[in-house]
């Protein structure tokens, strides 16, 4: 299989999206009574739904490994941990698991830009060629996926909002056909990775050094549709972390570093895992025909080299706890024990519905809901999904967040991306009946 196959078939765009059913489910937590729904808190109030889906995916073999957390509000999780980093083995799977997150990491890179929007080095409507004017006269494919030379020029300016809300006319290596993504490949705008493991008879195509060369050369080629015009999951967040390098005057990995994952107490999140923490991360699996292949272990991992460039879109390695922390300081409105990240403006603006006016949604993905800064937004619900199989939502309304880990590819070989909502609002219906 070439690698442009696999790769395509293990990050899919149905892959990437499944996950949106978590929020379109969890929306409904809005209408249930938190007197009774705090009985989860209690000792007595199991998650049984969800501890028997975890049960089923593992104890069929059909996942190495299942991790799911949810809490209440700034309360402690509790956390369903079953099965091993990886099938066969010895070490017991549990919070502090490191798991590729995949696309997880948007939200992460949507907050740290609200982040600079709050502190007035950044305009949410700020054209971004007032800080890459290589962005200042883009063209357009004038056919969808067509050709890469007959273009028309670009109607209006790309904007901060827009590349938070995929709605700036990008495209991405794994969603375009034809040219365009040859294009890509050909340039080494590919912002993912997924093993070190080489295809028989097939080159790999190779992401090119460094973030500024990245933004460089995706500003040469035309965008696959009109900046504002409509929804198309894209390289929007990859970009996106350059503009914050620029804005920030620092590196985006340090920038996430020091102004989410250090103040948040996220010590286990990574664009490249460390040696010392080889021993918790997970084994990755590619489902070929039911049976799951590993495509990247633990300690033969790709992400345990440097990055070409840290990936905004989908580079980093995180643990259930670590992003559960995450989940809870946007719960606590940007404070998480005693400790301010962000400005609740800035959280509550981030997790609401961005998407710009003139952007439409229709025959898309999230049709009939709304996006945020790198999350999709649902009636009082912000969050995301991975290609690996990982989900991570936080409901305001509810004051619930919930984390689902484990690692298979592609997400969309198990419906787990639909029966984990399902489960939660089976377990919440009888916490309401209690």
């Amino acid at each position: 299989m070439a690698y442009r196959e696999f790769q395509s078939r293990m990050m899919s765009r149905r892959s990437l999206l499944r996950s949106g059913a978590l929020l379109t489910a969890s929306a409904g937590l809005a209408g249930l009574p938190m007197g009774r729904m705090a009985l989860a808190k209690e000792p007595g109030a199991a998650w049984t739904n969800v501890q028997g889906m975890v049960d089923k995916y593992v104890g069929s073999r059909k996942v190495a490994n299942m991790v799911a957390t949810l809490g209440w509000g700034q309360q402690a999780p509790l956390t369903i941990a079953r099965g091993t980093l990886a099938l066969g083995g010895e070490t017991k799977a549990d919070p502090d698991s490191l798991y590729r997150i995949y696309s997880m990491t948007k939200p992460i890179t949507g907050m740290a830009a609200m982040m600079l929007i709050d502190d007035g080095r950044l305009g949410l409507d700020q054209p971004i060629a007032e800080l890459l004017p290589a962005y200042a006269n883009m063209t357009v494919q004038k056919t969808y996926d067509g050709s890469i030379e007959d273009v028309v020029p670009a109607e209006r300016p790309i904007t901060v909002r827009m590349l938070m809300t995929h709605t700036a006319g990008l495209g991405y290596g794994i969603v375009q056909k034809g040219p365009i993504r040859a294009e890509y490949e050909k340039r080494g705008l590919v912002p993912g990775q997924v093993s070190r493991m080489p295809i028989p008879g097939i080159g790999r195509a190779t992401a090119i050094n460094g973030l500024d060369r990245f933004a460089t050369e995706l500003a040469k080629l035309p965008l696959v549709l009109q900046p504002g015009t409509k929804w198309s999951y894209s390289v929007g967040l990859d970009l996106l972390g350059r503009v914050i390098e620029v804005a920030s005057g620092m590196t985006f990995d340090a920038f996430l570093r020091e102004r989410i994952f250090e103040p948040t107490g996220m010590d286990s999140t990574f664009f490249t895992v460390p040696e010392s923490e080889i021993d918790r991360f997970t084994t990755n699996y590619g489902i070929l025909n039911g049976v799951p292949l590993p495509v990247d272990p633990a300690k033969a991992s790709i992400y345990l080299d440097p990055p070409p460039f840290p990936f905004g879109g989908a580079g980093l390695v995180s643990s259930s706890r670590d992003y559960d922390r995450f989940l809870r300081m946007l719960l606590g409105f940007g404070a998480i024990d005693g400790t301010r990240v962000m400005s609740e403006t800035a959280v509550k603006l981030g997790t609401s519905n961005l998407l710009p006016e003139t952007a439409s949604v229709a025959n898309t993905w999230v049709e009939g809901q709304g996006f945020g800064a790198g999350g999709r937004v649902s009636d009082g619900s912000y969050g995301w999904g991975g290609a690996a199989g990982t989900v991570g939502f936080v409901n305001f309304a509810a004051g619930l967040r919930g984390t689902l880990m484990t690692q298979y590819m592609p997400s969309e070989a198990y419906p787990i991306h639909a029966e984990f909502p399902k489960a939660v609002m089976a377990d919440l219906t009888v916490m309401q009946g209690a």
